[in-house]
């Protein structure tokens, strides 16, 4: 049996809930030139309006991000899942302030800055943000439109 429907207040407040206490997410990526999709898990820092993730500069993700200024991410288990359509800013290290690059390195366990490795951050703005958990909730799924959120507390 199902469980019943949320409202679109309280998916959006569990979606927020999610973004801010979840630390990884799939992120989705393809070339310019016609090129297969590439799926990796990466892990994020939520600021309240935009992520921040980072990936070796050269990887496949790297140069997709770069190249496409746009992104889908999938976070939470399927039966509980958070899809995000963004645009992508990409971000050397030494653009990054000493304090967001110590808050990323804090939330994800992980710091990018202390590696041989040379990485990029890539800043995700959602553009469009869907939540369900089950088929029940797939007709209200929609949170938030070209950038804005349908319903906030």
């Amino acid at each position: 049996m199902n469980p019943l429907a949320r409202t679109a207040r309280q998916r959006t407040h569990d979606t927020l809930h999610r973004l801010e206490h979840d630390v990884d997410a799939w992120i989705a990526t393809a070339d310019t030139a016609g090129g297969g999709p590439y799926l990796v898990p990466l892990s994020y820092r939520w600021d309240g309006s935009t992520l921040l993730v980072a990936t070796p500069a050269e990887s496949p993700t790297g140069c997709n991000l770069l190249k496409t200024g746009t992104v889908r991410l999938g976070i939470g288990p399927t039966r509980d899942v958070v899809m995000i359509d963004g645009a992508v800013q990409a971000l050397e290290p030494a653009e990054l302030t000493e304090e967001v690059g110590d808050s990323f390195a804090a939330k994800t366990g992980f710091d990018p800055r202390r590696l041989d490795t040379v990485y990029r951050y890539f800043r995700i703005t959602p553009r469009r943000v869907q939540a369900w958990r089950e088929a029940n909730e797939l007709a209200g799924r929609d949170l938030m439109r070209d950038g804005e959120w349908l319903v906030l507390d």
